[in-house]
């Protein structure tokens, strides 16, 4: 990876580890939250469902790698469904707050480390939720092509489509200082970035959904092994 690549990766973990973890650990609570945290939530939850509903509908003995699992809301439902999960994060308190919240009975590891962690080995399917949101172009397409190379059948994840509102925010968020604010996200054009990913060796573009609530806007893209 290139060192754009690990500087971002630092300041990523640097931010859910020990800027922002009780922000999160609110927002993917129960706990009441308003104005735009409660349309974040609502975008999650509905981005999280969509990404399930590209699995099979019976997970009984599937094995999925959860990249980025933040709090592990996606790897419990993925879970309860029947997979055996293994969920990593850079963040270590955000994986404490997963093991936490870890219903009893459930086959979930959640560890803290680089997904990329090659002693993690390969798995039926690599979900990727908000994770690499973070990356610029080039970086990202590496993510998604070595994450992809661990998944068996198929890889699902989302990405910031460009839009207008999207553009207009980013650039907002850019003349005010970062402060505890989380690590810009890096909108990509959907056309560009299928293009490539289409170019990939061993999968091929499957269905795609388009996720809007106020400040939440993300793409669901699916990758099926060809």
């Amino acid at each position: 990876m290139s060192t754009q690549y690990l500087t971002r990766r630092s300041e990523i973990e640097t931010y859910f580890d020990r800027t922002a973890v009780g922000a999160w650990e609110k927002l993917t609570s129960d706990a009441p939250v308003s104005g735009v945290r409660a349309r974040v939530r609502a975008g999650r939850d509905e981005m999280r469902a969509k990404l399930l509903s590209f699995l099979p509908e019976d997970l009984q003995g599937v094995t999925i790698l959860d990249a980025g699992c933040g709090t592990g809301a996606l790897a419990v439902a993925a879970a309860m469904r029947g997979a055996k999960v293994t969920a990593i994060d850079l963040s270590p308190q955000l994986v404490d707050v997963a093991r936490q919240r870890l219903p009893q009975g459930l086959d979930v590891t959640f560890l803290s480390g680089d997904m990329f962690d090659p002693k993690l080995g390969q798995f039926d399917y690599v979900v990727a939720m908000d994770s690499i949101i973070h990356y610029r172009t080039s970086d990202m397409i590496n993510i998604i092509s070595g994450l992809s190379k661990m998944a068996i059948k198929g890889m699902v994840f989302s990405f910031p489509p460009w839009t207008l509102p999207l553009a207009v925010l980013w650039g907002l968020g850019k003349l005010f200082p970062r402060g505890d604010k989380s690590p810009a996200i890096e909108p990509q054009p959907p056309k560009a970035l299928r293009a490539a990913l289409a170019k990939m060796d061993g999968v091929k573009l499957g269905r795609s959904h388009r996720v809007a609530t106020g400040f939440y806007i993300s793409e669901a893209q699916e990758l099926v092994r060809s």
